[in-house]
């Protein structure tokens, strides 16, 4: 007999997936947001929880409900070679390629260079690196305490410690949100940028490797039946979403009400400084840093563990966990010391090019139960997503190499004939025509195997 899963638990694995996913760019993007929102903030905000709340909980929940064990399982209908190469880029953008360094230099640059004069700061990122990856590596060593370590633990000191920030943002405001015009795309898009916003949290692809971490941690409570994992998951999944979409929308807020009292900067990071300076002064400094580096933590603290426990079970053979760990984590490192601005710059086009393809898979996994995980339906969507979301990728690259005749005359070509694709979403079409291709397929396939058995 199964155990009850209560209320108490639903909890504790919410606090666990909240602690995976609120990290590096989930502190710094909503704040830098509201501010060039301004008036339009809720819109933008609107946006924002579509992609970075609610498609991180359809993952995880799409997971369950597909009765996956890994990433690698769920888009394994489409072939095995697609299922390897996705998973392998997937994994390696939120991981040692981008995410995991970003953890570093996000608490870093948000908690610690207001302390450290600019000709340190390069010293200073280099040891503040080296200490929080050997801090990292030493948990991640350590999986099975995860639970304990993130959920009981990390999460709860990091919600107390920003809601300490958060509060006096609203008990006493810096400004009025409406007085303030937005700016740049959010003048007359506030929506669909914001949309685009919520795909640098990363939190759609890292939902697709956190799932099997909430899923053991699930089963390790006692439930074994899919039906009852999927239940509980999407239970927690809500929990979670709940409290991220509120942090979320208070961090827009602050963003839109700060420019009142501290100005403009150039990125999240700044905003916080300059806000918990403007509230607490130099112990507001010390909160930001005690917020973020906890925050950042046990975000790379999940994402080691994810990475290594996915390369270990796809090659076996090859590299221990525990090895898989020390690499990834000793890699991030190195990446880390590039500084923040240029690992933002770098994935931005990977994102556009990923985000494309995460998202129809985990809309084909949580139709699972109705398509039953059809190979026509999972190769036809996935195709025409891919090479639409190839666009994206080319749209979305430096200046300097969009300027290449080639590459410039791609992007004006499919600007034209692909609705949407100038705001990011010229791969909805493609992906929907695909799906009706490969369902029509499917549904010839099964009248010929009906035909075939009554000739018969």
């Amino acid at each position: 007999m199964e155990k009850k899963f209560t209320f108490k638990l639903n909890i504790l694995i919410a606090a666990l997936l909240f602690g995976l996913f609120f990290g590096a760019g989930n502190i710094i993007f909503p704040v830098h947001m509201g501010q060039l929102a301004g008036a339009n903030s809720l819109k933008a905000t609107i946006g924002f929880l579509i992609t970075g709340v609610g498609l991180p909980i359809l993952g995880v929940i799409a997971s369950a409900l597909s009765q996956s064990d890994s990433l690698f399982d769920m888009a394994r209908p489409v072939s095995k070679q697609y299922s390897i190469l996705f998973t392998c880029i997937l994994y390696l953008t939120i991981g040692p390629l981008f995410a995991i360094p970003r953890t570093a230099t996000v608490a870093f640059e948000v908690g610690l260079i207001p302390f450290i004069s600019n000709s340190y700061i390069r010293l200073g990122l280099l040891i503040f690196s080296a200490v929080f990856f050997i801090i990292t590596l030493y948990y991640s060593l350590r999986p099975a305490r995860i639970l304990d370590w993130v959920g009981r633990y990390l999460t709860p000191l990091f919600v107390v410690l920003l809601s300490i920030l958060l509060l006096a943002t609203f008990i006493k405001p810096m400004g009025q949100v409406s007085a303030y015009e937005a700016q740049g795309n959010y003048v007359d898009r506030p929506l669909f940028t914001g949309i685009l916003d919520g795909y640098n949290t990363m939190d759609a692809l890292a939902s697709l490797a956190f799932a099997i971490i909430i899923i053991s941690n699930i089963e390790k409570l006692g439930v074994k039946n899919p039906k009852k994992i999927a239940k509980e998951t999407a239970k927690s999944g809500l929990l979670c979403a709940l409290g991220m979409g509120l942090i979320y929308g208070s961090l827009a807020y602050m963003g839109a009400s700060s420019l009142a009292s501290v100005g403009r900067a150039g990125n999240g990071g700044a905003i916080l400084s300059m806000v918990s300076d403007h509230y607490f002064g130099f112990m507001g400094k010390l909160l930001l840093a005690a917020i973020v580096t906890v925050a950042c933590l046990k975000t790379a603290i999940g994402l080691i563990t994810s990475c290594a426990q996915m390369f270990s079970e796809m090659f076996p053979r090859s590299i221990s966990y525990n090895k898989y760990a020390v690499i990834f984590t000793s890699f991030s490192f190195a990446i880390a010391n590039f500084g923040l601005e240029k690992i933002i710059k770098l994935s931005i086009p990977v994102l556009m090019f990923l985000y494309p393809l995460a998202i129809t898979l985990i809309i084909l996994s949580l139709l699972a139960p109705v398509i039953k995980r059809q190979t026509d339906i999972y190769r036809w969507t996935s195709l025409l997503t891919l090479i639409a979301a190839l666009f994206d990728f080319f749209n979305a690259l430096p200046e300097g190499i969009k300027a290449s005749p080639i590459i410039s005359y791609m992007i004006s070509l499919t600007d034209s004939f692909l609705p949407g694709y100038d705001y990011g979403f010229g791969w909805l079409v493609p992906a929907f025509v695909g799906f009706i291709i490969g369902f029509i397929i499917w549904r010839i396939r099964q009248k010929q195997s009906l035909s075939n058995k009554t000739s018969k």
